[in-house]
């Protein structure tokens, strides 16, 4: 019997987050005079993450065994006219899991952050900007308007410009900051052009209503074209999500982020920013399921980005933007699925990895700290020894990544080539190349990775740098790597548990049952892909034991293989290959030449549009005309009339006569047309 949730409760899930930010924000550093120390100001925003979790797990617990639910308004901000502004809270399966979901992994990260940033200087600074973060997304996931989930999207796009570039004495680091919010407007325009035209046509921004009166508008066609209403709408949305969720070609901001401290680079690319995109889409699946040209255009943009950015991690030698390209590649996957409208499978994936790649992010910025700050791949090897925890972690995550069978991402990701094979959408046939051919590249770059780093010779005192590091300390050549303290390591273990374990539990409940039914509606009769996955469905066990006679499993497993033959039986192999093929590498060097297209193509012409803008119109016509010669006409104006004001009477006199005569005049002349 389903119940409805304490309101109470729910408010303190955002708040408590927000109120550990403001504390150490304010009171831990020197806007507030530095109040309270390092201790108290991680303490305060920790226990209210701490606070936020569990909250959100009783909240989860309540959904699914009891069938709890909320939807009601918190407070009314404004109305203009029939359109109401509120602030309110829509809780069921799909955002009772997403809370759980960021909580868990902000938690394990605000933790992580403790030995990570300890000897940083804006140490009580960065606490308060990611338990700000942790407080937008959760805004973001448990609104149940349009209104609040814009202001909790801006929330996270404005805190994630704040994090990328922290270490704010860095070039790169506002260089990468400055791009991904640039990026990201030109995503939110069109999302907020969506959300413009469902205010329009329904007169609302509650998801409940929007969803009631757009039925109505189906057949509605964009005045002025042959679309249709629900497709611009659809593909306007889907373009705030190509930002924030980074889809090609929208992607160019992510891999540069990486400037940041580790910490945000898991909360922002693992569980709660850019999965921002895919809850958004999930949520509105029922419009987007009324356009069939919509869902195309989702599904070949999705399979673009797991294929192509999937081959980029394959040269990227810094171990942070090897996790990040394969993020890339793992959110087209979440998009593809989203495309032939397995929406569940999609968020099942989202789950999934928040969980593995938090992992593996966390577990490079252990093996950054444990080498001295290095962070490029060919100058490590045989850690295997010197970091035993941090070695099995990320060998678990990199397990789970490349959808080892029993694996939490095995379950998410062989469902979505699952249910490409079903759809039969114009796309599908490529969308299914690029998820299978996507399996052994995941594989083959997540392997060279983890065996460059944990096996073959120690390589680390070759490095030419080793004196050189992000913070700006040195190290010496003969530093030894060393596991990193209690405060890393225990994150890397709890968040390595749902990474091998959580896909196995939950794959039934999330996918096949009702628990997501009434978040997320699904056309069955025209998109009936989840009708055939759970008929093909004989349990976790039995989907895990069945998969070694895949094909994917044995892509997966010729990508592992063929990692380890290159990289550490027979290294001469990349060194042919790069030889011989010195095109395609310089296409993936620079990045298929789409930031040089944007820097030299879209900014140059931005430039050069500007400066005839402003040389033309600002100074020419409207200082030049409009400004400037208002004031020299009027000027004109005023010698020629001012000798009409003589300050005599008799003139005076004469005007009027003159111009009564002229009014007699010009009536007599016009009254033979009356």
């Amino acid at each position: 019997m389903s119940q409805t949730l304490n309101l109470t409760t729910l408010t303190m899930i955002p708040l408590a987050p927000l109120l550990g930010s403001i504390l150490s924000g304010v009171l831990g550093t020197h806007m507030g005079g530095n109040v309270i120390g390092r201790r108290a100001s991680h303490g305060v925003t920790i226990l209210g993450v701490f606070i936020a979790f569990v909250l959100s797990a009783l909240t989860l617990q309540s959904v699914a065994m009891d069938g709890a639910r909320f939807e009601g308004t918190l407070y009314n901000w404004m109305q203009v006219g029939d359109l109401k502004m509120e602030v309110g809270f829509l809780i069921d399966g799909l955002t009772a899991l997403m809370m759980c979901v960021v909580t868990f992994v902000s938690l394990m990260v605000h933790i992580y952050t403790i030995g990570y940033m300890h000897e940083d200087e804006g140490y009580n600074r960065f606490f308060s900007y990611i338990s700000l973060f942790t407080f937008a997304m959760l805004m973001l996931v448990m609104s149940n308007n349009l209104l609040q989930l814009f202001f909790g999207w801006e929330g996270v796009g404005l805190v994630s410009y704040l994090l990328i570039g922290f270490w704010f004495n860095k070039p790169s680091a506002i260089f990468a900051n400055m791009k991904a919010f640039l990026v990201n407007r030109v995503g939110d325009f069109g999302f907020i052009l969506g959300i413009g035209l469902i205010a329009a046509y329904t007169g609302s921004l509650n998801y409940v209503e929007v969803f009631d009166k757009i039925a109505s508008q189906s057949q509605t066609l964009l005045p002025g074209t042959d679309w249709l209403l629900v497709t611009v709408i659809s593909i306007c949305l889907f373009i705030g999500a190509m930002g924030k969720s980074a889809q090609f070609p929208l992607h160019v901001w992510l891999p540069d982020s990486m400037e940041g401290p580790t910490p945000i680079s898991a909360l922002i690319h693992a569980a709660t920013m850019v999965t921002a995109g895919i809850f958004m889409v999930s949520r509105m699946s029922m419009i987007f399921e009324m356009s069939d040209v919509a869902l195309n255009f989702v599904l070949v943009i999705g399979s673009i980005t797991a294929l192509f950015m999937g081959f980029l991690g394959i040269i990227q030698n810094d171990i942070k933007r090897v996790v990040a390209y394969s993020t890339l590649s793992q959110l087209g996957y979440m998009t593809v699925a989203l495309g032939v409208s397995a929406y569940p499978v999609s968020i099942f994936h989202l789950m999934t990895h928040a969980f593995f790649k938090a992992l593996l992010f966390l577990a490079a910025g252990s093996v950054i700290m444990g080498v001295h700050h290095n962070q490029d791949i060919r100058w490590m090897g045989g850690l295997r020894k010197y970091m035993p925890i941090t070695w099995i972690t990320s060998l678990l995550g990199s397990l789970a990544l490349i959808g080892t069978p029993f694996f939490s991402g095995f379950y998410s990701k062989d469902s979505i080539i699952e249910a490409v094979a079903e759809s039969h959408l114009p796309g599908s046939s490529f969308a299914y190349f690029a998820v299978l051919a996507g399996v052994f590249v995941t594989a083959f770059y997540s392997f060279r990775m983890y065996f460059l780093v944990f096996h073959g010779e120690e390589r680390y005192h070759l490095n030419p740098d080793a004196h050189h590091d992000d913070h700006g300390h040195g190290h010496g050549h003969d530093d030894h790597p060393h596991e990193s303290p209690w405060v890393v390591t225990l994150p890397l273990i709890l968040l390595a548990i749902p990474s091998v374990l959580i896909g196995y539990f939950t794959v039934e409940g999330v996918l096949y049952s009702d628990f997501l039914s009434d978040a997320i509606r699904i056309q069955n009769e025209h998109h009936p892909v989840m009708h055939e996955l759970a008929e093909h469905f004989e349990g976790p066990f039995a989907m895990g034991a069945l998969a070694w006679s895949t094909v994917p499993f044995w892509l997966a497993l010729g990508g592992v293989f063929s990692a380890f033959y290159f990289y550490m039986v027979n290294p001469a192999i990349p060194a042919w290959f790069k030889a011989r093929l010195s095109w395609l590498q310089n296409i993936l060097e620079n990045k298929y030449y789409l930031d040089w297209f944007n820097e030299n193509v879209l900014a140059r012409g931005g430039r050069l549009l500007g400066g005839v803008l402003w040389k033309t119109a600002d100074q020419r016509i409207i200082d030049g005309w409009l400004v400037n010669g208002t004031w020299r006409l009027m000027g004109k104006l005023a010698v020629w009339i001012r000798p009409l004001q003589s300050g005599f009477l008799y003139h005076y006199a004469l005007v009027m006569i003159l111009g009564v005569f002229l009014l007699m005049s010009w009536f007599v002349w016009l009254k033979p047309s009356f």
